[in-house]
């Protein structure tokens, strides 16, 4: 895969897998899908071969017969155009809210390029229109609840296949929607982009909806955003160590790769050093420091947030596993069987995805517990209480720690696994699920919720940098990443003063922290941040 860098961006699908970026590209930025003359050429030789099997007097799975529990009768010809529309119609039964719009645009994207792999059988006209959709912006509505995580994530691609047939709701690039409730029908949403509904024969029903797409696609999205918070939160950790006084002894290098040697442990230490480099504030209290030993919030920051790194990595290592697959029951092998098989089965990426849910809610939890200290005046060395400009008559930054708590609740609750769970479904034909799809739309709260908690920690330890500038008459500055931070922040949070609106603010730092500018501040000040 290959994705060109000018506007617009163009992925361009060839018969093996894609990238996560090119994932983002397509499902967050818009860029616009080609298919290489190879998966063209490649996908019309398996569809022959697939024709040939249909006009058989052998049955074949999913080609000539019924599907799942069904899966006994022979279907005659003249019904099997009939056995597609029925099959997307009925499995497009979703309910609740619809699904973020990156969300529905990932899920066509990865099943397009399971379907450019030429192992799933279908015509090359199916292909074209799921990408024509993609490139004119077209939206199915996917909703919130119809996935198992087994047999594919059946009614989200559903629904998303029912538009390929000019059937079923979507909006349009202008957000207009089309369908049942909508201002037209989906065909004519897809006349108005010069886009025929597609007619599905022999095999393709199960084609478009037997696949991990959405969750592997909310997995891959999910990486991409906690790999951008996790130097953010050790910028902002590092950041709240300058805040309470706390060391920088215990980031040293031999500290440990060399005695602990988990990767990430020693990018987060490494970071934490850095943004804490040639700052006065940490200079000032290294001799004669009364304290014995950081609360284990700061001097065990890097322990936890380079557990979460490596979590990551772990998680991404199985993303690009899947990104390799070719997932569709039956499906067509490279000599020619269509065989069925249990690959749509999403265990693999459902436990990374409650994995990584787990490891998000501890990162909040211990981001929150440094703010907490911050604000009590018993253990932040000095501070005001809550950092307020006059205690008692001013509550401070009290109810924004409130928020963050309440942030951190939530993520222990979704912290819970998804994937410990399983209902069976389809007269027990499917016994035994992933509920990978659940386990992705935590994850996302999750890590939305975990993006506000880093916000709220830049906030306070912004403050209380700045108190304990003015404290000491300007002597007691932070270091040249806090300098560059605490600037950017500034240009969107008041600095400390008397009580205000806080609300607008927290909302400024949270988009602050989601741009990335945050981590992009202090790697200007210090150099790359891991």
């Amino acid at each position: 895969m290959t994705i060109t860098t000018h506007e617009p961006l163009t992925v361009t699908l060839g018969s093996s897998g894609v990238t996560p970026e090119d994932v983002v590209a397509v499902a967050r930025h818009d860029a616009k899908v080609t298919i290489s003359q190879e998966a063209w050429d490649n996908v019309a030789k398996v569809r022959a071969h697939i024709d040939d099997l249909a006009t058989s007097d052998v049955p074949a799975y999913g080609i000539s017969t019924g599907f799942g529990a069904l899966a006994n009768r022979h279907i005659p010809n003249d019904l099997r155009t009939q056995l597609q529309k029925s099959l997307i119609r009925s499995h497009a039964a979703g309910m609740g809210p619809a699904v973020e719009r990156e969300v529905v645009r990932g899920i066509m994207f990865l099943r397009a390029k399971t379907l450019a792999s030429g192992r799933t059988g279908v015509r090359p006209v199916v292909l074209q229109t799921m990408v024509d959709v993609l490139n004119a912006g077209i939206t199915p509505l996917v909703r919130e609840f119809g996935s198992l995580g087994c047999s594919g994530d059946l009614a989200p691609l559903s629904h998303c296949a029912l538009v390929l047939m000019g059937e079923g709701e979507a909006t349009g690039p202008d957000g207009e929607l089309y369908g049942v409730a909508g201002k037209a029908p989906v065909a004519e949403l897809l006349a108005q982009h010069g886009i025929e509904p597609v007619t599905l024969a022999e095999k393709e029903g199960l084609a478009l909806v037997n696949g991990t797409e959405g969750m592997l696609g909310m997995l891959l999205m999910a990486i991409a955003d906690i790999r951008l918070l996790l130097a953010t939160a050790d910028v902002t950790a590092a950041l709240s160590v300058e805040a309470l006084l706390g060391t920088d002894q215990v980031f040293l290098p031999e500290l440990h790769a060399a005695l602990r040697p988990h990767p990430g442990q020693a990018a987060s230490a490494d970071n934490m050093l850095r943004v804490l480099s040639n700052s006065p504030i940490v200079a000032s209290h290294r001799i004669n420091d009364t304290k014995v030993q950081d609360a284990y919030s700061l001097r065990c920051a890097p322990q936890v947030a380079g557990a979460v790194r490596d979590t990551v990595d772990h998680a991404a290592l199985v993303a690009s596993r899947e990104l390799a697959a070719a997932i569709d029951n039956p499906v067509v092998l490279p000599d020619g069987r269509v065989t069925s098989n249990g690959n749509f089965h999403g265990a693999p990426v459902a436990y990374v995805l409650d994995f990584l849910a787990i490891a998000v809610a501890d990162l909040s939890s211990i981001a929150e517990r440094r703010t907490d200290r911050m604000l009590d005046p018993a253990r932040s060395h000095g501070l005001p209480a809550f950092l307020a400009g006059d205690p008692g008559v001013d509550s401070g930054l009290m109810i924004a720690q409130y928020t963050q708590a309440g942030l951190v609740s939530d993520n222990k609750r979704l912290a819970v696994p998804a994937s410990v769970d399983s209902i069976p479904s389809s007269a027990m034909q499917e016994d035994h699920v992933s509920m990978g799809w659940h386990a992705a739309r935590k994850l996302r709260k999750a890590v939305e919720n975990l993006r506000r908690v880093l916000a709220v920690e830049l906030v306070t330890s912004a403050r209380a940098i700045d108190m304990r500038t003015q404290m000491s008459d300007g002597e007691l500055t932070p270091g040249p990443a806090g300098t560059a931070v605490l600037e950017v922040l500034r240009e969107v949070v008041q600095g400390p003063g008397t009580d205000r609106f806080l609300s607008p603010e927290l909302e400024a730092a949270d988009r602050l922290v989601g741009s990335g500018a945050v981590r992009a501040a202090a790697e200007s000040a210090v150099g790359i941040l891991a």
